[in-house]
């Protein structure tokens, strides 16, 4: 039987798979790697990665600006924890008022591909996503219906 492209991906995705969870064990939810994507994947942390990856360097105040609905105190949180985990580099200036910049390090502009290749992923499945969510909607009001 012959082998396809498909069949070859399909490989290594699950190998992809398998070494996560050989590294991770049966608590995946102490496990590093859950950690570090639960970090970046909220909302917050990645609207601060895509504007700092958009504009390069920006001031808290114009990066605040910028991300509609974060408050001073979670963005400061956010921008800490992102500094911490070398994804942003804060750069202070000895000046009076003091101007702090923010820019992302190589590591959070190469986690700032992977932002954008899982947007254009979003981008292109939208479509599919909405009419799936119908369908659901639909079968659930369907079987409630039936259950009254």
């Amino acid at each position: 039987m012959d082998r396809t492209i498909v069949d070859n991906q399909q490989d290594d995705l699950q190998k992809k798979l398998q070494n996560i969870l050989k590294r991770t064990g049966p608590l995946l939810s102490s496990c590093p790697i859950r950690n570090i994507l639960d970090r970046f994947s909220d909302k917050w942390s990645t609207l601060s990665i895509i504007h700092l990856g958009d504009a390069g360097t920006l001031r808290f105040n114009e990066l605040k600006k910028r991300i509609d609905g974060v408050s001073q105190r979670m963005l400061t949180v956010t921008l800490r924890t992102l500094e911490r985990d070398g994804l942003v580099k804060r750069r202070v200036y000895a000046e009076i008022p003091p101007r702090v910049e923010y820019e992302l390090t190589d590591l959070g502009r190469s986690l700032l591909v992977q932002i954008i290749e899982l947007g254009d992923w979003a981008s292109n499945h939208s479509q599919q996503i909405i009419q799936a969510r119908e369908r659901y909607d639909t079968r659930e009001r369907n079987v409630v219906m039936a259950e009254l």
